[in-house]
């Protein structure tokens, strides 16, 4: 299927349930922000078009200039800070695997520099004052590609590493190692190779002088660090990144709060004080954010000017920037959609009396609805009340939407993030049942109507819940989700396996225990109407895993669909598959929950 859509009338009559109801726009909207070292032009990746390109423009206008990078789309886009080049990270096929090319801001000089052949490149980063641009490809080279002089220079190797920094005089590479769930920040004496343990961690880099910055979350909640010393914490909140200017007298922080909101600070590193969540403390300053979630702060080179994306409920990516002088200023802004509903923050406790929670959107109409459980890839992702086009629809559809983060899900703490590593497992699972119960005990769900969905870690959960709890879901989606973790193991790409090893098992050592936790092995109690959705091109969780429930359901006669999607892959880039996959998912689960079993 081909064409956009922006809003789209349907009516859906399963058994005289009503379900007519409009189509949010299914656009992403703009992120990626850069900033010119002057701070007065941003260059930014939008699907305007239909596909994520590079769009540059003068801050303050409405003036927009693509920059062709080629028909492959494109997942961020990074300033130099001399500013003569763009570094382009381009997703072929829509594929987890990805290529770095340089190209001048007026489009010019089109060239690749990384992620030749099956390699794939990323943790693409400028080195401040040079045009040196830091590279990993496979976590496993790390390398500095001289922009000016067309040269790649390999800093180290190793098993799953990823480089931040270099410092000025070559002598120290700046280094993330380890698996998911045991990522820890080091620094390599590139002469001698030892390294020098600085935090658990995956986001630093050297200050001018030379020291250490780092996001270190070696702790129960993640603090900002400079050398040894807190420079930002909370006790109920996380320092979700951070951005230091060149000179390294500012820093911007960006926190993660209340189940997931988003707050930004700006703190004077000259004021010895630490730094706080509302910002009020001397030397630090509160940003007005413009949505609900903000990600992705960087700054100009010459640090006056900060850029960050910024979305909500109904309110698509956008791109703004602030400085003490002008405040908060939209640069790239799609339409916000009409009256959306907002979603309030809902915590009980499981099975085992651990805290988990959830963002609920729920219909203006008086319960029990029926419902949806959304579960979110990762695990250690969060569910975050931003841009959720099919929420709003579902909504609108009178269908009450859960977005649920079980336990290994990531903002509420260190010892939350790893609940779920390995057999605990089956503890996050039977998280998914305790959503379900808290729902219909507070009179938000039908319990004849209550459907699961979610896409890669989150479609695991949903066939997860569906063989464990068969007879508790009317309705399933599994997008692109794993559903046999051998064949998961073989077929992904081998640096994705060997950091999920800490995360899910080992698949040699911990066959039986991945075997009983696949839900392939437990496929005869599926019963459930499942829509399988996946992209062709998926190398993270490839095809098969698609292909092995599509046919075991079709032998045993369940009720399925499969929804495949040609020139994708892990995720959906281009804006007609959306809204392919907006309109199926939505009509799939409307035909089904708006039937009483």
């Amino acid at each position: 299927m081909t064409g956009q859509l922006s809003r789209v009338d349907v009516t859906v009559l399963p058994e005289g349930w009503l379900t007519k109801g409009t189509y949010p726009s299914e656009v992403s909207g703009s992120w990626s922000p850069a900033l010119s070292p002057d701070g007065r032009h941003a260059a930014y990746v939008s699907d305007r078009s239909g596909s994520p390109k590079v769009w540059v423009q003068p801050v303050g206008s409405e003036l927009t200039f693509l920059v062709d990078t080629g028909e492959e789309p494109v997942e961020s886009v990074h300033w130099s800070t001399g500013g003569g080049w763009l570094a382009c990270v381009l997703a072929p096929g829509g594929a987890p695997r990805t290529e770095v090319w340089l190209v001048r801001p007026d489009g010019s000089a089109l060239h690749q520099v990384a992620g030749f052949g099956t390699d794939s490149a990323e943790n693409v980063r400028w080195l401040p004052g040079r045009p040196l641009l830091a590279v990993t490809e496979n976590l496993t080279t790390t390398l500095l590609i001289d922009a000016e002089h067309g040269t790649r220079a390999e800093i180290c190797a190793g098993e799953l590493v990823s480089l931040f920094d270099v410092s000025a005089d070559r002598s120290r590479a700046l280094l993330r190692q380890g698996p998911r769930g045991a990522r820890y920040v080091a620094v390599r004496d590139l002469a001698t190779g030892i390294d020098e343990y600085v935090t658990s961690g995956e986001q630093a880099c050297f200050g001018p002088d030379g020291t250490v910055w780092a996001r270190g979350d070696a702790g129960e909640r993640p603090v900002l660090l400079h050398g040894t010393e807190v420079v930002a914490s909370s006790p109920d909140a996380e320092v979700e990144a951070f951005a230091l200017t060149a000179d390294g007298t500012r820093v911007a922080v960006l926190w993660n709060v209340g189940g997931g909101r988003s707050e930004l600070t700006v703190g004077d590193v000259s004021v010895e004080l630490p730094g706080c969540v509302s910002g009020e403390l001397p030397g630090w300053v509160s940003v007005e954010l413009p949505g609900w979630v903000a990600a992705q702060p960087v700054w100009c080179a010459d640090g006056s000017t900060l850029a960050f994306t910024a979305e909500g409920p109904g309110q698509p990516h956008g791109v703004y920037t602030w400085s003490l002088e002008h405040g908060v200023t939209p640069v790239s802004v799609d339409e916000v959609e009409d009256h959306p509903v907002l979603p309030t923050l809902r915590r009980f406790a499981s099975h085992d009396g651990l805290e988990i929670s959830g963002w609920l959107f729920e219909p203006a109409t008086p319960g029990p609805h029926p419902t949806l459980l959304w579960f979110h890839g990762g695990p250690e992702a969060q569910e975050r009340p931003g841009h959720g086009p099919m929420f709003q629809s579902l909504v609108e559809r009178g269908i009450a939407v859960f977005a649920a983060n079980v336990r290994g899900s990531s903002g509420f703490g260190r010892s939350f993030v790893n609940a779920d590593n390995g057999a605990l497992r089956y503890a996050a699972i039977a998280d998914v049942a305790a959503c379900v119960e808290h729902l219909v005990t507070t009179g938000v769900a039908d319990p004849a109507r209550v459907g699961c969905m979610g896409r890669s870690y989150g479609g695991y959960l949903t066939l997860a819940a569906l063989t464990t709890y068969p007879e508790m879901f009317a309705v399933g989606i599994d997008v692109c989700g794993m559903s046999n973790f051998a064949t998961f193991y073989e077929h992904t790409e081998p640096w994705i396996a060997a950091a999920a090893v800490s995360k899910y098992g080992d698949p040699v050592a911990d066959a039986e225990l991945l075997r009983d936790l696949s839900p392939i092995t437990h496929i005869d109690r599926l019963r459930t109407p499942l829509l399988v959705v996946h992209g062709e091109n998926d190398s993270n969780v490839p095809v098969i895993e698609a292909e092995q429930v599509v046919k075991a359901l079709a032998e045993r006669g369940v009720e399925h669909r499969y929804l495949l999607f040609p020139g994708e892959g892990h995720e959906l880039l281009h804006r007609s598959s959306r809204a392919e996959y907006l309109r199926e998912t939505v009509g799939w689960l409307t035909r089904h929950l708006g039937q009483h079993r």
